[in-house]
């Protein structure tokens, strides 16, 4: 079962800028990208590197420890199979952003590994 978590005011997160938050013990950055809010989880799959500072060119960010690119729209590596970032959805609540957070047992580990392209 999912919970709800208000994050932030929508106006307070203008296209192109981003921000961490800590919900749970978990350090979530959200993005938004030509109006469109993405969030995912602050740890890079690959070692836990937090990835917030990352180079944004798009939608795909650069993990700033060693460079792995990651669609946000997804968080899966572009073009290839591989890790993925863990995301969450995210929505407009009463003017505020809140974020769906999943079972709390589940571990990043556990989510799907995402397809290689055709």
């Amino acid at each position: 079962m999912s919970r709800q978590i208000p994050v932030g005011a929508v106006d307070e997160l203008a296209p192109g800028q981003r921000k961490l938050a800590f919900v749970d013990g978990r350090s979530i950055v959200l993005f938004n990208i030509d109006g469109t809010i993405h969030a995912i989880d602050n740890a890079c799959p690959h070692n836990g590197a937090s990835v917030a500072s990352g180079q944004l060119e798009g939608c795909v960010l650069r993990c700033p420890a060693h460079g792995l690119r990651f669609d946000l729209r997804t968080g899966c590596m572009p073009g290839v199979g591989g890790l993925s970032l863990t995301t969450f959805p995210v929505r407009v609540v009463g003017g505020k952003l809140v974020v769906s957070l999943g079972d709390p047992a589940a571990s990043p580990a556990q989510a799907p590994a995402c397809k290689s392209a055709p």
